[in-house]
């Protein structure tokens, strides 16, 4: 249980600081949260990027299947990720608005 509550901390602060930080390269508030999903089938796929070219039926098929298989545990785990972009976007919106020319 103290493993789950560290993971989806652990998620959280990860995709909310990698988010801050492509926001502040960028400028683009929302694109990390456009990204996520991305980021969800990367992880979750547990096969090569290429095989997305090589036999597309095939990987997006797998993919899904492993997508729908996943544990409440980890939907949550994953869903504290994305909580992190979103509440990043907000931040930066915040910020910005504060007058932190830099966000």
């Amino acid at each position: 249980m103290v493993q789950f509550v560290v993971a989806i901390l652990l998620y959280f602060v990860i995709f909310f600081g990698v988010a801050f930080i492509l926001n502040m390269l960028l400028r683009q508030t929302w694109l990390m949260a456009f990204l996520y999903p991305i980021f969800v089938v990367i992880m979750v796929d547990n096969q090569s990027t290429t095989e997305y070219f090589k036999a597309p039926k095939g990987a997006f098929n797998q993919a899904w299947d492993r997508i729908v298989g996943l544990t409440p545990a980890d939907i949550a785990i994953l869903t504290a990720g994305f909580a992190g972009t979103i509440v990043c976007a907000f931040v930066i919106k915040f910020l910005r608005k504060s007058g932190y020319q830099m966000f």
